[in-house]
């Protein structure tokens, strides 16, 4: 099968993928939605027309991005939801009041390089918040999306996933030295792997999902780097010349896997710069290529099992 590719690049914005489309009548869900490629996620959609459901964690900061978002599309249909991935409460509680249907879920939030912190059920943070969180919130959706017909899961990834595959012997750091780096290369490991298998469960209800890396871009997902470290990678970048993107063009992946007429019916791909990317035996240049690890059937079956297993242990 040809490689996907579209007319877009790393320097399209989100509002450019999406012009012409028309989401009346849809309704989204973007988790994180209250900075960076999120809010720029949800004001693409809202933009073309969709109800969008900022789903984040700090509920004040979510109504300032609404706001921002409905000042640059007035009229736009936005809502605001209290959402943490790291309390599986929380998801019961949000998904719970869900009653219609849904035509796009964006899993967007995510943590990079924390410190050693763990769950009230002792899972590793970054794991539980990025991968186990926004599984569970899928799987307790899961009956609104088949309902919607044609539903669509976007899977936000990183490069990063380059730093670790799953390690199923001790996902959450307890027999090993924690390194914030593995901790957060295998969690985006695993939303790709969640893509792939999630399109396969569950294409013949009509949904797909399909993961995307958005680009390098500076937000405030970086802000548990080491400070130094932030500055000479800072410093690196710009020497070497590397561009980086706006959380505008950051969004523009998310937003073409969410909703351009290109990838209907298409699932279990992982996108950058608008196109699938190659599978490559180790990332280029810190932000190109996917791992062969992370599209792997039998990984990705594997994953699910035992997140299921993790989730009914609770």
């Amino acid at each position: 099968m040809a490689r996907f590719t579209s007319p877009f690049s790393a320097t399209s914005t989100a509002a450019e993928v999406l012009e012409g489309v028309d989401l009346h009548g849809r309704s989204a869900v973007v988790t994180g939605a209250s900075s960076g490629i999120g809010v720029e996620t949800a004001r693409a959609l809202a933009g073309a027309g969709a109800h969008v459901v900022l789903a984040v964690r700090d509920v004040a900061a979510g109504r300032r991005a609404a706001e921002d978002v409905a000042h640059t599309h007035p009229g736009a249909s936005l809502e605001v939801g209290s959402l943490d991935l790291a309390d599986l409460a929380s998801v019961e509680r949000f998904t719970e009041s869900w009653s219609s249907p849904l035509h796009l879920l964006v899993n967007n939030a995510g943590i990079m390089m924390t410190p050693e912190l763990r769950t009230a059920r002792g899972w590793e943070l970054q794991f539980a918040t990025n991968h186990l969180g926004h599984f569970a919130l899928a799987l307790r959706l899961h009956p609104a999306m088949v309902e919607a017909g044609g539903a669509r899961i976007v899977s936000v990834s990183s490069s990063g996933h380059g730093m670790s595959d799953i390690v199923y012997e001790d996902l959450f750091f307890e027999r090993r030295p924690y390194d914030p780096g593995q901790a957060y290369g295998q969690s985006k490991t695993a939303n790709v792997l969640f893509a792939v298998e999630a399109s396969r469960r569950w294409a013949a209800e009509g949904i797909t999902a399909n993961a995307v890396m958005p680009g390098g871009i500076w937000t405030n997902l970086q802000r548990h780097w080491d400070p130094q470290a932030l500055a000479d990678t800072k410093a690196y970048v710009a020497d070497a010349g590397i561009a980086m993107k706006t959380p505008a063009q950051g969004a523009a992946t998310s937003v073409l896997a969410a909703a351009s007429p290109l990838l209907t019916g298409v699932g279990g791909l992982y996108l950058e710069d608008c196109e699938e990317a190659e599978a490559v035996p180790e990332i280029v240049n810190g932000t190109h290529g996917v791992r062969p690890y992370a599209l792997d059937s039998e990984n990705a079956t594997r994953l699910w099992d035992v997140s299921l297993e993790l989730l009914r242990s609770t």
